[in-house]
């Protein structure tokens, strides 16, 4: 398998030049960052030359990378990997995620070949994050991108019926993205008075819903601790 995944990069490497920004093997999956300017270039490509001919688009989502990489809490004990959220960090590190906050993520799969793919693109502009649609290149990709828009507001230019999808009529923010709150904005409530619903400011205090400690667990410990030691 992972054979297979080397030459499909390698593969694609060749064939797209330029327009591959970034190209990795992990795990036997094949990774590619394309150039928004050339995205829709690429898939089209990707979709009909016979030695790649990725039909279908299985699922395209959103990521926010604000404070990628950063944590809740900060500890030189808890492990790296795992369940664990803690990583241990020197202040002077500074953030972790240098590049642009928003990108979209594609999974296609090829029928012909039975093989899988996996592409990303970053929108250059973080304040209003705009990628081309693959509407024309899969059809499939109208409702998974309103989606990214309605959770992410990523917009997608050329699409024909870009609308919220999963929110609520008049619903304000993005709630995917990183900085909105977890309680939301507003809360809904019946109000008998009026005899109807109603919006109000929420009433609850922000939280953060990371434990702050430090389990002393032998199943959580790390590679190398004695098991059972401090449980």
């Amino acid at each position: 398998m992972t054979g297979a995944a080397d030459k499909l990069a390698e593969r694609i490497r060749g064939r797209f030049g330029e327009a591959v920004r970034a190209c990795k093997v992990a795990l036997g999956e094949v990774t590619v960052e394309i150039a928004p300017e050339r995205l829709v270039e690429v898939c089209t490509a990707l979709r009909d030359e016979p030695e790649l001919r990725f039909e279908q688009l299985m699922d395209l989502c959103g990521v926010d990378y604000l404070a990628y990489g950063d944590t809740d809490w900060e500890t030189t004990e808890a492990s790296a990997t795992g369940f664990s959220r803690g990583r241990g960090r020197e202040p002077e590190e500074g953030p972790r995620w240098k590049g642009p906050r928003f990108a979209v993520v594609y999974h296609l799969l090829s029928v012909t070949h039975n093989r899988r793919l996996r592409l990303r693109v970053f929108a250059p502009d973080d304040e209003f994050p705009v990628v081309p649609t693959v509407t024309g290149v899969w059809p499939s990709a109208n409702w998974y991108e309103r989606e990214a828009f309605d959770l992410f507001g990523i917009v997608f230019e050329g699409h024909p019926d870009l609308r919220r999808i999963l929110t609520d009529y008049g619903f304000v923010g993005h709630p995917f993205r990183k900085d909105f709150p977890l309680s939301g904005h507003v809360e809904v409530r019946y109000d008998p008075e009026r005899g109807r619903v109603v919006y109000e400011p929420v009433s609850i205090e922000p939280r953060v819903n990371t434990p702050r400690v430090i389990r002393r667990d032998p199943h959580c410990a790390r590679t190398g601790d004695a098991a059972g030691e401090e449980a």
